[in-house]
């Protein structure tokens, strides 16, 4: 019985060994990944090629859930102050929309609503006409808040601050 309970033994400590091997080489795996490396597969060497670039502003949830309704024969959107609007073929803001699509728009009450990643309508002092095109950063400077624009399409930001004077409307839908 003794040779019995020894070969138990013996077994018992190899396999508490291993499992302490085991532990042993996750814990020091992990201890070589990013803290938040599991949390964010794109920080891992190699999958950011799968996954992309990682978190990127986007646009706020401007139209609530239980403010759409959809029925078999229409949708209705519960918009307070909506304003249509249609693009024309600049291609700035492929691929998000062109000639064609339409959207609805609301006038922004105050900078606060105008982030990075809403997309925006405003004024150019650059250019003729109302120009579409996503907020990079917003900022403080001597002459007050001041957004920088660009079009998801475009290589660069578009020239000079935008003022809060400037923006005309917010997206808040997409239509295609």
């Amino acid at each position: 019985m003794s040779r019995f309970r020894e070969a138990v033994a013996f077994v018992d400590r190899k396999d508490i060994l291993l499992i302490f091997v085991i532990f042993l080489a996750g814990f020091v795996t992990a201890s070589l990944l990013p803290i938040n490396a599991l949390e964010s597969p794109a920080q891992i060497p190699g999958i950011s090629d799968l996954v992309g670039p990682g978190e990127v502003a986007s646009p706020k949830d401007w139209i609530p859930e239980k403010d759409i309704h959809v029925y078999n024969d229409r949708v209705i959107i519960d918009v307070k102050n909506p304003e249509w609007a249609a693009f024309t073929d600049t291609n700035s803001m492929d691929p998000v929309f062109d000639k064609g699509s339409n959207a609805i728009e609301i006038v922004p009450t105050s900078s606060e609503q105008v982030t990075p990643g809403e997309i925006v309508s405003y004024q150019s002092r650059y250019a003729s006409g109302t120009i579409i095109h996503r907020v990079k950063e917003t900022g403080q400077d001597e002459d007050g808040w001041y957004a920088i624009m660009q079009g998801d399409n475009n290589p660069r930001p578009d020239p000079g601050k935008v003022r809060f004077d400037q923006i005309r409307r917010l997206v808040v839908a997409i239509i295609y």
